[in-house]
């Protein structure tokens, strides 16, 4: 008991109930139990300087709801919590104070834990990790190497931010209009040797594997569009150059080849030098310079001005022999297909704006219906000008068109059939300290030969870079010298040349390497003896942050691990997440990768299902008060602090379930959550006399009303189908009515005192604990078994209740029956549709007709 005060003093009452079941380990799993397993994970936080935002407790304490349900439902319970620590704020305030990232990331996890410990969530905190930690990291690595020795990942020259005032590699964030953030300086887009992960490998597997999982629709179609899988043809074209060759493209509507008048081609495309003539070259290099300046996103956004300029060389359409300009444009990316388009103007809209713009030709290639009044035409329709003197596609439909056209082409030698994905290989590395190392160290062709015969886990293929003429072989770290740790830098300001300031620290860059075990010394110290030891540089790159979210589901398995990133049997006990809750802003990045990670650990048989979650649910952005996204700009932000400090854990957890559908984007309204607290005091005072003692009301031998008893039941009932289908809001709904019941009943018995406190413990377990304990019970109210309900005392417990605003209908709901004014006042109030209408209005009447309608009357 925390306290014998007579009053609902949660002060007193939560922190005690959090101390004992700290005490007691109350929430560790077991990795050998003979119960069920069930794993609910949230996505894991990253540690930042502010603290936690009243975002996070919201996804935080669905998940705990679960947990401590399933717990009382026989299961055994994984339900951990981690850091996902590395991240460029800490590499900033590291620049800024010269404290090293390390220290300033430990002091965010401490507040962090301190304010998640105060909302009473369930986690094993005995399975605490931190992605900073070298014994997670460790694996990390690990993981890495996989995919290294898999041909996985290679190196490549891609385009970063650089400012050559500041001297520097600029994260994204850190750019904006074209300058950079701090300074204000102009940036540009500059090639860089980056990892480069060969994602696209895995594709098909992807995409087809999305059947496999319970997500939501809109999730798997961003994950569906990001992969953007496409079937078309991949066409040359011969250029009239005498050493250029072919242009090669691709393109999902072959069948409007004859439609080509001109061709564009990427900024950044390989053969931009060898096609642009003399007469052109100054205006060319002005367009790619200013192309440089811009990101993927600015360059391909379908709203701004298109621009171009021409090479002042040509291509040869294969189906016309005629003569095709090539332009180039930015609207071109190299990283997406070949670099290089076709363009149709006619039945592409992109492509008609720029050929009216630069006054090219256009040939319409698909007839148009005869009221057709638009432009491009990019519907289906027989084609029309589209033979040659060996295949004709004229009055032929999109699929057949496509079909004939590209047998013509494979039998021509002009192209293939192809399927292409929008789906790029993951950049995989960045030009900073705050990261993994990359257990890679570069190696000359001699030494890699010599480790080639001394080692039998080099890839089949090298890894190579060349820089002044000279060839770099990626010499992998073994096994055992792993983790490959961070050194202590003099400065984290970077190197000046684009390398991260590990480029910087001589003593750790600079090794002799023993290419078997691993050991290196300075190289500035004489070389060690043995034929093993060769001259190694260390990678300067690290990894993104990405890289510890991909994985670190698995290590919560078997977090003490030393031996491999999990037992066997921890990975076949527990499998994968059963529920994994995060916000819809991850729904392409990080769950890309982290299945791609999944699958490669799949096929090296390391994981024993292929995808690595199962059910996936978004919970709702919480709007600030204004109704606009909470900002520290804006003012809006809402500190859970304050709230636990004037209402307690119990009531904010209570009133986040409460604002509305989990998924729902929902404003905070800070006159709601006094409604929630109300019903905490009065379920205190249903059960506790103003002395302190069990109200007289209880009796342990008493019987209940038969509407007590029937409500009950109903409640018992709904509560657990409403907490297996995440529908908070209506359980806690059920909830309120029952208590209403009891409030106006004249007796109830202990036992279903006892079991209302069941239901009511995942939602708010603290006030829960301590009536459980008042009232007699023995043990934990988590300890105790769920309550079952007797089917033949239920009836039909809901109905639909319609909101009105001034006699306007704005919404409705399904409410248990029974439901009160009140309640049902504090519904509509939460209703993403009818609280717009409320907002700031002054309310004169209420029409309540029960279980029908509610219809306010406002100013």
């Amino acid at each position: 008991m925390a306290t014998k005060s007579t009053d609902y003093n949660f002060h007193d009452i939560e922190p005690h109930w959090q101390t004992f079941w700290e005490k007691n380990r109350s929430f560790c799993a077991e990795n050998d139990s003979a119960r069920p397993k069930y794993y609910v994970l949230d996505m894991f936080p990253y540690p930042s300087g502010s603290g936690l935002h009243i975002g996070h407790p919201e996804g935080y304490t669905a998940t705990d709801i679960i947990a401590r349900y399933k717990r009382a439902r026989g299961f055994n319970v994984l339900h951990p919590i981690g850091w996902d620590a590395f991240g460029l704020p800490a590499e900033q305030h590291a620049v800024k104070t010269g404290t090293h990232p390390a220290s300033n990331t430990q002091n965010n996890i401490v507040n962090f834990k301190r304010q998640i410990k105060a909302l009473g969530f369930s986690y094993d905190w005995e399975r605490e990790i931190d992605t900073t930690d070298p014994k997670y990291f460790r694996w990390t690595q690990w993981i890495f190497l996989q995919l290294f020795k898999r041909g996985l990942a290679y190196v490549d020259e891609r385009p970063v931010w650089w400012c050559p005032e500041l001297r520097t590699v600029l994260a994204n964030e850190e750019v904006i209009e074209g300058r950079s953030e701090v300074g204000g300086f102009p940036v540009e887009r500059r090639n860089l040797r980056q990892w480069v992960l060969r994602i696209t490998a895995y594709a098909e597997r992807l995409l087809a594997d999305l059947k496999e999982v319970d997500w939501p629709e809109s999730t798997k179609r961003m994950q569906e569009a990001w992969i953007g899988r496409s079937e078309g043809a991949e066409i040359l074209f011969p250029l009239e150059h005498p050493t250029a060759g072919t242009l090669k493209i691709f393109t999902t509507r072959p069948d409007t080849l004859f439609g080509c008048t001109y061709m564009v081609i990427a900024p950044e495309h390989p053969l931009v030098d060898t096609l642009t003539s003399k007469a052109q070259a100054p205006a060319v290099e002005a367009y790619r310079k200013k192309a440089s300046a811009k990101s993927d996103l600015e360059r391909t956004d379908l709203a701004k001005e298109k621009s171009g300029v021409f090479t002042g060389s040509f291509a040869i359409n294969p189906v016309n022999g005629q003569r095709v300009p090539v332009w180039i444009a930015d609207y071109v990316l190299m990283g997406y297909g070949t670099g290089a388009i076709m363009a149709v103007p006619g039945q592409d809209e992109r492509d008609w704006e720029f050929a009216e713009l630069y006054q090219l030709p256009i040939v319409r290639t698909v007839q148009p219906p005869a009221d057709f009044r638009g432009k491009a035409f990019l519907e289906d329709g027989p084609a029309l000008n589209s033979a040659n003197a060996e295949v004709s596609l004229n009055g032929l439909h999109i699929d057949a068109a496509k079909s004939t056209i590209i047998g013509w082409l494979e039998r021509k030698g002009f192209g293939t059939r192809r399927v292409n994905y929008k789906l790029r290989d993951w950049l995989f590395s960045r030009q900073r300290y705050w990261g993994e190392p990359f257990p890679i160290a570069w190696v000359s062709e001699a030494d890699y030969a010599k480790a080639k015969l001394g080692r039998s886990d080099l890839p089949a293929e090298p890894v190579t870079f060349v820089q002044g003429g000279v060839i770099h072989f990626a010499l992998p770290l073994p096994d055992e010298a792993l983790p490959l740790v961070l050194p202590e830098v003099q400065s984290y300001l970077p190197s000046g040349t684009g390398e991260s300031p590990l480029a910087n620290e001589t003593t750790w860059l600079e090794v002799w390497l023993d290419f078997k075990t691993g050991k290196a010394v300075p190289a500035s110290a004489p070389k060690p003896m043995g034929d093993r030891w060769v001259r190694a540089r260390r990678e300067t790159n690290t990894m993104p942050q990405w890289a510890g979210s991909c994985w670190y589901y698995l290590r919560f398995l078997d977090p003490r691990n030393d031996r491999a990133l999990a037992s066997s049997a921890a990975l076949q006990y527990w499998g994968t997440p059963d529920l994994y809750v995060g916000g819809a802003e991850h729904a392409v990045l990080h769950l890309l990768y982290a299945r791609f990670w999944h699958k490669v650990l799949f096929d090296l048989g390391v994981v024993p299902p292929s995808e690595p979650f199962k059910k996936l649910f978004h919970q709702g952005i919480i709007l600030g008060e204004d109704g606009e996204k909470m900002s520290k700009s804006r003012g809006n932000v809402v500190n859970p602090d304050s709230i636990i400090a004037s209402h307690g854990t119990d009531t904010l957890r209570l009133y986040l379930m409460f604002l509305g559908p989990l998924e729902a984007m929902k404003p905070w309204n800070p006159r709601g959550i006094e409604g929630v607290h109300r019903f905490l005091q009065k379920v205190w005072r249903e059960m506790i006399a103003a002395d302190g003692s069990v109200s007289a009301k209880i009796s342990a031998t008493g019987t209940d009303t038969p509407e007590v008893s029937k409500l009950l039941h109903e409640t018992i009932k709904k509560v657990g189908d409403d907490i297996e289908n995440l529908r908070f809001n209506t359980a806690i709904s059920q909830m309120m009515i029952f208590v209403n019941a009891l409030q106006k009943a004249p007796r109830f018995g202990r036992d279903t005192a006892a079991k209302f406190l069941q239901l009511l413990a995942p939602f708010a377990p603290h006030i829960a604990e301590e009536l459980w304990e008042r009232l007699g019970n023995s043990g934990s109210v988590m300890a105790a078994t769920w309550p079952t309900f007797d089917a033949g005392k239920l009836a039909s417990s809901e109905v639909k209740l319609v909101f009105q605003v001034n006699g306007k209908h704005r919404g409705d709901q399904f409410v248990p029956v029974g439901t009160t004014q009140e309640v049902a006042l504090d519904l509509a109030r939460a209703n993403s549709r009818v609280s717009p209408y409320l907002e700031g209005k002054v309310v004169k009447r209420v029409v309540f007709v029960p279980g029908k309608i509610l219809n306010i009357v406002v100013d």
